[in-house]
């Protein structure tokens, strides 16, 4: 167990650390990503071991989710480096002469905190590592105690890779997390709930420490069908996407709204997409994921006995195994208390609309809390194009899911309730530098205008400026 003397003597020799000045190499920081890169590769086995035990994840969806996303991750930043952190030059103005040459700088912000949640506990981590190593930082990871083998396993990596007092990875519930949020850092990222969000952005305000959150979304994230969609292939990639994981993905659809026209039709195909991906007990399969734990569980199977009525598909559960089938709920209403909140389950709400009434639908969308994605299924892409430059939101696709955060190069953020400040590749780097701007002054040619006194004739060379 940590105490909160613990905590801060990792803290403060971190930053003893960082204030050597170790940390600002380039070359340094590259080799400090190479060797996580090698960590990961030599403990695979270990890691998918591990998600395994704490999700019951199949080793290729271990690979696809955690592991080999996150080599990739760490691939583009070892590439991109040199280039990201170069100093910019930028000419300062004619207002500046004779001083015309400004630079800005890429500086690391010093002691960060990454509090990584349950769901993906290896790239949510080490993902967000490599952004902090990039820039130059020192880190402290507060991984959840939900998932214990995972924990267990990334700390024993961070610990054979890097000194404690540069990276290091502490256990423990929501008490460690507080003494953490209680000492003072240079940069926190959170990934989590809003409420627990709420709660870390109050503890980082107190310091006015720099804070970057990924959130899920308070009242979910919408995926939208209208009539003239590809229905089958909307339902095979929306069952893929809802088993992932059994549904605790903070990007997962969290609801499903249908064309009228529509809706029957798509239900019957998204049955059958279940179906055949999993076969007719999900739980009995053995590539299908379980909830995080008993809590998770009983709250998954209360929100489907509260629904009864209108389950359509799934609805049943292995309490032993902690195996919840995907759950087909319709028809609910747009207002109804399940689609006010994100699930994190393989619980799927139906919502119908009529297709002519899509801007109602995308009107009371856009009236909830900010959703950490969005999905869009038609063949108008003219239409769903304008659509997702109106509607707030992290990220998202159209006619496909989840995919957008694989696309290297572009950030992975959330907006409102669900986060702010982005990253991976590139984004992740100026996520965890701060551009420092500094002009270099001349001392020679140096114009007296700006000095007292203000004659007719430099309000004359003014007027010759502003030409």
């Amino acid at each position: 167990m940590y105490t909160n003397s613990d905590i801060k003597k990792i803290v403060d020799s971190q930053r003893a650390f960082f204030l050597s000045g170790t940390t600002l190499d380039i070359n340094w920081r590259l080799d400090k990503l190479k060797r996580l890169k090698m960590a990961v590769i030599c403990n695979r086995e270990k890691l998918e071991q591990a998600l395994f035990e704490d999700l019951g994840r199949a080793p290729m969806e271990a690979y696809f989710c955690d592991i080999g996303s996150l080599i990739l991750e760490i691939n583009e930043t070892i590439k991109g480096l040199k280039k990201w952190a170069k100093p910019e030059t930028h000419f300062s103005g004619i207002h500046c002469f004779p001083s015309i040459i400004t630079k800005v700088y890429k500086v690391p912000y010093g002691v960060s905190l990454i509090i990584s949640p349950f769901n993906f506990p290896v790239i949510l981590s080490l993902g967000v590592l490599t952004a902090a190593i990039a820039g130059g930082n020192t880190a402290i990871i507060k991984a959840s105690s939900k998932s214990p083998a995972c924990t267990k396993a990334l700390k024993e990596i961070i610990s054979e890779t890097f000194s404690e007092e540069y990276i290091t990875l502490i256990d423990g519930g929501h008490d460690v997390a507080d003494m953490c949020l209680a000492q003072r850092f240079d940069k926190i990222f959170y990934t989590g709930s809003p409420r627990v969000g709420v709660h870390v952005l109050q503890e980082a305000a107190k310091n006015l420490t720099s804070t970057a959150l990924e959130l899920g979304g308070e009242t979910g994230n919408w995926c939208i069908i209208r009539k003239d969609a590809n229905l089958k292939d909307a339902a095979r990639k929306i069952a893929f996407f809802k088993a992932l994981n059994s549904g605790q993905i903070c990007i997962n659809i969290n609801q499903v709204a249908v064309a009228n026209e529509v809706a029957e039709a798509f239900i019957e195909e998204l049955k059958q997409a279940f179906i055949n991906q999993l076969g007719e007990n999900a739980t009995l399969n053995e590539e299908y994921p379980h909830l995080i734990n008993e809590a998770a569980y009983n709250k998954c199977a209360s929100s489907a006995e509260a629904y009864k009525e209108k389950i359509v598909f799934g609805g049943f559960g292995d309490r032993d195994t902690l195996k919840f089938s995907p759950t087909i709920l319709y028809p609910i209403d747009i207002n109804e208390e399940i689609v006010r909140r994100e699930l994190f389950c393989p619980l799927l709400p139906i919502v119908p609309f009529t297709d002519s009434q899509i801007d109602e639908l995308l009107d009371t969308i856009s009236k909830r809390e900010k959703g950490l994605s969005l999905y869009v299924f038609t063949k108008d892409i003219a239409w769903a194009k304008n659509v997702m430059q109106k509607i707030q939101f992290g990220g998202g696709c159209i006619n496909e899911v989840c995919l957008h955060m694989m696309v290297k190069g572009v950030p992975f953020n959330g907006v409102g309730h669900s986060g702010m400040g982005a990253y991976h590749g590139k984004w992740g780097f100026m996520e965890f530098t701060h551009p420092q701007t500094v002009l270099i002054g001349s001392t020679i040619f140096n114009l007296s205008m700006r000095e007292h006194p203000y004659s007719h004739r430099k309000n004359k060379l003014v007027e010759l400026f502003e030409r």
